[in-house]
């Protein structure tokens, strides 16, 4: 008996003794490329405050208690790899990791193991706090994507209407000046310094690596432009491998639709290259791209009635109504060797082209497809971007981001409408998670922006030079709380200063949010966001006058503001072989000192039409939206060799003034401008050019990998209420001396929602080679999203890939590993 309880005790010491003992587990994290995977989490499912992330050069090294333990390694876009391996008391045992991207579909965020890391913090998309949708590179290339826009516009909650972007109804139409999203690229802005436009022919399409929508009011991490959301556009960088890809296409438009209303003598014909280098050279990460495109166009030249003056300001040819375009990208990014965690690099893109900017058109029958004498320019238009930027991570100290980038825009228009811009963009930020906090999560910074503009249409403020400036300082912080709640807050105090001393605004915005795991794949989220928009030079200061339009300047404008709240809940569903993410939010927006272009009576020269009619930007009061979004994305198996993939959205809003009587302005007859004055119809005060109901949808059968059939939708509610002045103007402009212009009648007898469908199909011959058809507006269907402009009629488009990625053809093996006792295949 004492024998036995000596042999008790022994094997109680043995055994806490090996509790106590520990050995390490190394290794390396790469894709099934043989790309290190820098930042990969490799953690100790039993105790997940034991981990690493893996270094520059894709290695760990993780101290671990003796015995079977469970590794979980994520990576954003990657299968996540969850194995047994058995770790020895004081010994070192290496177990590389090989992690397989998964090819999920546009919108599907996460099913199964799958993650997708986005954000400032690079979460999964489950832990983020408000509304965002996410689009791959795949719907890109497929619908044959010549300018990022018409990608983006099918992503459910966002138009982009004539230019402009528009998320949740947060905005009407200013043709494209003073957005209210933010557009980002690479982590800066990529909006226009002088007038707020984005360049969408800018973005290198050809370069993609995901675009993240973020719906409702931004502007703590995104800026000041984000008053009702921003688009986070991010570039891709090399593999292990070389990958070279062309992309050929050439199509032309239909006729339209209209009886009478083809103009054009000529093929409208489109064609264009997208070309794509990227490679590792040792150290040094090279991405090379470019686009070179020409556009015959759908909309043509002016035409004057003898009866009046002739046209000498936009009596253009129909070759100079065609649009071109040249333009060359490239990254360079080095990864040093003597200082781990330390990269360093410059982005660069240039562009040149030649395009028109159209107002109006002639006229509302067989005149829908050419412009209204002077309300067509023809634009030479350069542009280039250079970024320089350095990163440095430590685990002691953090990330530390300094990123730079100088925008030069020079825009030369017929009619004097030229302008010049350089914007000079600077942002230091950092981000650390502190263990001695349990994990918080932290990220500050500092971003400065001056803006040097000259334009003699922007002399409205007395002088064509103006200068802006804007400093601002943002901080936000995370917490994840016993694995199911992720809770955020922030702030970001913003300072501008236009002309020198002129004008100057502090301004504090700040926000906060909770996601909530409730069961397995249910997440439920709640946020509330400030926003804050200070007006451009363009909205303040441009004055220009041609033909009959003018647009007269604001020197008293005042910045805008918005706060948005929202709860919404994210569900995975699987049925049978149909599994994927349906997405609830319902949300509440208010706008202050909301600013609208508005069309009116502004000028004092009954003489001339250009200084007595035109548009004006106003701050018209305070304004509210209601709504639900709604998406639905996943992807289904057909079949054995058969797969779908879909991603649908709903959104319907409720856009209201809260201030219809408040009178805005007074034009030089002593008319005062309210809400209820100008509206063509106020009886529910419903705000201008919004659509209530809103739908998207995307899907795309694949057989065999080899033929994809895709088709898209998108449908359009009928505009309920516009600015009651258009009818006037028509009205006016039916004089002796004037060519008329008509819209009236157009907007009575299309009081109706419009269903456009877009349809492709395409056949991989080889990794190599691929064929695609792929038509827009396939109805050839005539229809508009803003007054006096026409849309796209049918487009039909052949385009051919030639992709030689050798990441492809040289697949690294993964380790082989015995399930049974992994450890025994590595020691």
């Amino acid at each position: 008996m004492k024998a036995f309880t000596v042999f008790v005790a022994l094997i109680a010491a043995f055994q806490l003794n090996a509790q106590n003992e520990t050995g390490k587990l190394t290794g390396k994290v790469t894709d099934e490329y043989g790309e290190e995977l820098i930042g990969a989490a490799v953690i100790y499912k039993a105790d997940i405050t034991i981990g690493v992330l893996a270094d520059d050069n894709g290695n760990f090294l993780l101290e671990l208690p003796s015995g079977k333990v469970r590794i979980v390694c994520r990576f954003s876009g990657m299968t996540t790899d969850t194995f047994n391996i058995t770790i020895v008391p004081n010994r070192t045992i290496t177990r590389d990791i090989v992690m397989i991207a998964f090819n999920y579909p546009d919108g599907v965020q996460q099913i199964g193991d799958v993650t997708i890391k986005v954000g400032k913090f690079d979460k999964p998309l489950e832990d983020q706090t408000v509304s965002m949708e996410i689009l791959k590179p795949e719907l890109i290339e497929n619908k044959n994507t010549r300018s990022i826009e018409t990608a983006l516009d099918q992503t459910p909650g966002l138009n982009i209407l004539d230019g402009e972007p528009q998320i949740r109804g947060g905005s009407g139409f200013t043709f494209g000046v003073g957005s209210k999203v933010a557009v980002i690229v690479d982590d800066m802005p990529m909006l226009s310094g002088d007038a707020g436009r984005p360049e969408w022919g800018f973005v290198p399409v050809e370069n993609i690596h995901q675009i993240e929508i973020i719906k409702g009011a931004a502007s703590v991490l995104s800026g000041s432009s984000a008053l009702s959301g921003s688009i986070h556009i991010r570039t891709a960088f090399p593999k292990l491998k070389p990958k070279t890809k062309v992309n050929v296409y050439s199509g032309f438009y239909s006729k339209p639709s209209i009886e009478g209303a083809t103009w054009w003598n000529e093929a409208p014909l489109i064609s264009g290259v997208n070309f794509l280098h990227s490679r590792k050279i040792k150290n040094l990460d090279l991405v090379i791209g470019g686009n070179i495109n020409y556009d015959h166009g759908y909309m043509g030249s002016p035409v004057v009635d003898t009866n009046f003056i002739i046209d000498t300001i936009s009596n253009f040819t129909e070759r100079q109504m065609a649009s071109k375009r040249a333009r060359f990208n490239f990254n360079l990014r080095y990864r040093s060797k003597k200082y781990k965690g330390l990269n360093y690099g410059v982005n660069g893109n240039v562009m040149y082209s030649k395009s028109n900017m159209l107002f109006a058109w002639l006229n509302d029958t067989s005149g829908l497809y050419q412009g209204y004498p002077g309300a067509v320019f023809l634009r030479d238009h350069f542009i280039f971007n250079i970024d320089p930027y350095i990163n440095v991570f430590t685990k002691a100290s953090g990330r530390h981001s300094l990123r730079s980038r100088v925008l030069f825009s020079d825009s030369k228009m017929t009619a004097g409408q030229s302008s010049r811009a350089t914007t000079y963009y600077t942002d230091y930020m950092f981000r650390k998670r502190y263990k001695n906090l349990n994990d918080l999560d932290f990220i500050g910074g500092v971003t400065g922006t001056y803006t040097e503009s000259f334009a003699a249409l922007y002399a409205g403020g007395g002088s064509p030079y103006n200068f802006l400036t804007n400093i601002s300082a943002y901080t936000q912080f995370e917490k994840k709380v016993k694995k199911i709640l992720n809770v955020s807050a922030g702030g970001r105090l913003e300072y501008f200063q236009l002309n020198n001393d002129t004008i100057r605004v502090l301004k504090p915005i700040f926000r906060a949010g909770a996601s909530l795991k409730l069961y397995q794949e249910t997440y439920l989220r709640g946020s509330y966001g400030q926003g804050y928009r200070f007006p451009t030079i363009t909205e303040r200061y441009i004055r220009t006058g041609v033909g009959n339009f003018g647009v007269f300047p604001n020197p008293q404008i005042q910045p805008e503001s918005s706060w948005n709240a929202e709860v919404g809940i994210k569900q995975g569903l699987k049925f049978g072989k149909i599994y994927g993410y349906l997405d609830v939010a319902v949300f509440w927006q208010e706008y202050q000192n909301t600013i609208e272009y508005l069309f009116g009576f502004w000028g004092d020269d009954p003489t001339d039409p250009s200084n007595i009619f035109g548009f004006k930007f106003l701050n018209t009061g305070d304004s509210r939206v209601l709504g639900v979004d709604v998406s639905f994305s996943g992807k289904a198996k057909l079949g054995k060799e058969t797969e779908l993939v879909f991603m649908t959205g709903y959104n319907y809003i409720v856009p209201k003034t809260l201030s219809p009587d408040y009178i805005y302005a007074t034009d030089f007859t002593g008319r005062d401008y309210s809400y209820n004055s100008t509206s063509i119809d106020s009886t529910e005060n419903i705000l201008k050019y919004r659509f209530l109901h809103n739908v998207k949808g995307d899907a795309e059968v694949t057989i065999k990998k080899k033929l994809a059939i895709g088709m898209s939708a998108k449908y359009f509610s009928k505009i309920l209420n516009l600015d009651g002045v258009i009818a006037e103007f028509e009205t006016a402009t039916s004089g002796p001396n004037i060519q008329d212009i008509k819209y009236m009648d157009y907007f009575n007898s299309h009081k109706f929602g419009n269903w456009i469908f877009d349809a492709r199909i395409s056949y991989t011959f080889t990794d190599s080679h691929k064929f695609a058809v792929i038509g827009t507006n396939i109805l050839n269907r005539s229809y508009t999203l803003r007054p006096l402009k026409i849309e796209t009629p049918r487009t039909l488009m052949f385009q051919y890939t030639y992709s030689l990625d050798k990441n492809k053809k040289k697949l690294l093996k993964k380790p082989e590993v015995n399930r049974e006792n992994p450890a025994k295949a590595q020691l």
